[in-house]
């Protein structure tokens, strides 16, 4: 049975940013490319579309594991008796990806994002700090990963989803991983394969 994702309201005011220098931040384009003026169409109308299925799925792991299958591009949240929700990821694009697992150490509503140090020496042209909001790469919500620097997050770039085009973080639909935050805890096992 599917069950229809909740309607979340958004709380506090809108941060404002240029969509078009948003646009290119975490995509394939080279530096210094120009951005289109504002969002493409096929953006606004699918940026909040949901990829969430509860699914038959048996598996060894423990209800609230998180496994995600990057070949497939999936993320399936555990349930108990042979079930799972699944929802579509975008992964690490060649050379970026990586393997293994960690715990979901912090959990964050609209998370401020700084680019890591080896991205600004890739991209010197990103800002250093960005506020959360709806402009910002990551999205509605974000769960991370341990100590590493990757986070299961949402994404202001819908498209990207089910595509290989991160820098090794795992993006959903704003949709989808405001529903994953809700379901899952600090704690919770994410395995990557």
């Amino acid at each position: 049975m599917l069950v229809a994702a909740p309607a979340f309201a958004q709380s506090g005011p809108r941060p404002a940013f240029d969509e078009g220098y948003i646009d290119f931040l975490f995509s394939p384009t080279r530096p210094g490319a120009s951005a289109p003026s504002g969002p493409p169409a096929h953006r606004r109308e699918n940026a909040d579309r949901s990829t969430r299925q509860r699914i038959a799925y048996q598996s060894n792991e423990a209800a609230g594991t998180i496994l995600i299958d990057t070949a497939a591009r999936r993320l399936y949240l555990i349930e108990s008796n042979g079930f799972a929700q699944s929802y579509q990821v975008g992964v690490g694009k060649e050379g970026y990806g990586w393997h293994g697992s960690e715990r979901i150490s912090a959990k964050r509503e609209w998370p401020d994002w700084r680019p890591p140090a080896d991205m600004l020496a890739r991209r010197p042209d990103l800002p250093r700090h960005m506020v959360g909001g709806p402009d910002n790469p990551l999205g509605a919500r974000a769960l991370y990963l341990g100590d590493t620097l990757y986070r299961i997050h949402g994404s202001n770039e819908p498209e990207t989803v089910g595509t290989a085009a991160s820098s090794g973080c795992f993006r959903m639909t704003n949709t989808d991983v405001i529903d994953l935050y809700s379901r899952v805890g600090i704690g919770a096992r994410v395995r990557v394969f």
